[in-house]
């Protein structure tokens, strides 16, 4: 919940940080439609592009960085603002009499009248066919994954009426990059692909978990499912259990790519990165403190540092 005196100003939405681009220098009359894509809100959009970099990254060990990689990390950037925008904007429009239930969301633009349903739907199209013209670029098959994505997202807002693991819904449709960006360079998947797109699955039950707890009490009174709700006490434990898997599910991705490659120095380098990745997330586990609604959004927002930390070393490994 959010006490009264610490309710933002007229016009911004209650999480967003104070100060950010959109609330102070983005014009006007773009602000309800950038807020609606959480522009105001980068961590999103990071925490969907950084799949995309693993992916591009672990299929460039099999045969080396190409000048074509750069645009697909700059392309898939563009797309995962893109899609992340016009993913929030249908969650918003689904969710709008949620929202303005609960403290933490009765800002957003739908629930505070800022845009009506029709503007919202205009703008989750026009942002979905910018989307659109970059996947074109890409290869056959990941244009084929890329159009399947749309499956997921659309599911998503409505996982919490039925399940008590919406969490695992966002991350399979947040975590497609990873095949996505894998299919881009190598023109196909491999069981390593699907292996590292599950371990994203999973740090998204991490992470998500830790974001849902901000709302756990609203969500309680209007009966939305989640992660959070479902754990309850016993939080800690099911995150350590998500971190494990998925620092077991990063190692063997990196070693079915790399292990047959006579490359030891590239194999050490990522699972030094996965053992890295692992870490943060342990740190993560030592500061939480689950009833705490800012220590779970500060938490949640440093997996973009946690993602950053794998991206890096998977792409160091490739010049070894």
């Amino acid at each position: 919940m959010i006490p009264s005196d610490e309710m933002p100003e007229a016009g911004t939405v209650a999480d967003a940080p104070r100060g950010n681009w959109v609330d102070s220098i983005a014009p006007s009359w773009s602000r309800p439609y950038l807020r609606l894509s959480r522009a105001d809100r980068p961590i999103g959009t990071w925490l969907l592009f950084l799949p995309c970099l693993w992916g591009i990254a672990l299929a460039a060990n099999l045969d080396g960085f190409r000048a074509w990689d750069i645009w697909l990390a700059l392309s898939c950037g563009m797309g995962a603002f893109l899609m992340r925008g016009a993913g929030c904007t249908w969650n918003d429009i689904t969710d709008r009499d949620i929202d303005a239930q609960v403290a933490r969301t009765k800002s957003r633009p739908l629930p505070a009248g800022q845009v009506t349903v029709r503007q919202a739907v205009v703008w989750m199209v026009v942002q979905t066919v910018i989307a659109a013209g970059i996947l074109f670029t890409y290869n056959a098959t990941a244009i084929l994954l890329g159009i399947a994505a749309l499956i997921p997202v659309a599911i998503y807002p409505f996982a919490k009426r039925f399940t008590w693991w919406p969490q695992a819904f966002l991350g399979v449709a947040f975590n497609w990059g990873a095949l996505l960006g894998f299919a881009a360079h190598a023109g196909t998947i491999t069981p390593a692909a699907l292996v590292l797109y599950l371990a994203g699955v999973v740090w998204t039950l991490f992470y998500d978990t830790i974001y849902a707890h901000q709302d756990k009490e609203d969500d309680a009174l209007i009966g939305v499912k989640s992660t959070a709700r479902l754990f309850g006490q016993n939080t800690l434990k099911w995150l350590a259990w998500f971190l494990v898997i998925t620092v077991s599910l990063l190692s063997l991705s990196v070693i079915l790519t790399l292990v047959e490659q006579d490359r030891p120095l590239a194999l050490l380098l990522g699972l030094a990165g996965v053992w890295a990745f692992g870490l943060h997330l342990h740190w993560q586990l030592r500061q939480l403190n689950p009833d705490d609604p800012e220590v779970c959004l500060r938490l949640f927002r440093s997996n973009r540092d946690t993602g950053l930390i794998l991206a890096l070393f998977l792409a160091a490994a490739v010049r070894l």
